[in-house]
């Protein structure tokens, strides 16, 4: 400590905001001149070695050792990647409804049906008394009409309707 405050006590040009900002000069070094090193202790003391400038193995072993790291580098690459199956791009008509042989046939209409007036036939028509949640069907050729079976009180429905049936 003394030595610090020795030297904040010397007058010298450097005003004490240039002190603090830059620092003392000449504590470390009295040179103040003089240029860093540009060589650390490690390289200086330990430099690589140096390659004899003549080859050390022929040319027929490096081009062997190349060939097998390659042989080896090629075996392992098939061994983790195998190659991808040859995709078929033919479509389910293609491969289910297009066979060889088959000869399709038109079915024959056994009546004249008019689209207009008839009710259509779906699952849902044929299974209707199956359905939970459908009304009471009061004709069976249209079961999916509007029905107010369950609102009319019993004295008002029509007779032909049995409701406990």
């Amino acid at each position: 400590m003394a030595d610090v405050n020795q030297r904040d006590d010397v007058p010298e040009e450097q005003t004490r905001e240039q002190i603090l900002r830059y620092g003392h000069k000449g504590i470390l070094t009295m040179n103040t001149g003089s240029q860093m090193e540009n060589i650390t202790t490690l390289k200086a003391a330990f430099a690589p070695p140096k390659s004899p400038g003549v080859r050390l193995r022929g040319i027929r072993s490096e081009l062997l050792e190349r060939r097998i790291a390659q042989i080896i580098k090629d075996k392992i690459h098939a061994e983790r990647n195998p190659p991808l199956p040859q995709t078929d791009f033919s479509t389910t008509t293609q491969r289910d409804f297009r066979v060889e042989g088959f000869v399709p046939q038109a079915t024959k209409n056994n009546r004249f049906h008019d689209y207009k007036s008839e009710q259509a036939i779906s699952y849902w028509s044929e299974n209707y008394q199956r359905i939970q949640g459908v009304s009471a069907v009061e004709s069976p050729n249209t079961p999916f009409r509007k029905s107010a079976q369950f609102s009319t009180p019993i004295g008002e429905q029509r007779e032909d309707i049995d409701p406990f049936i």
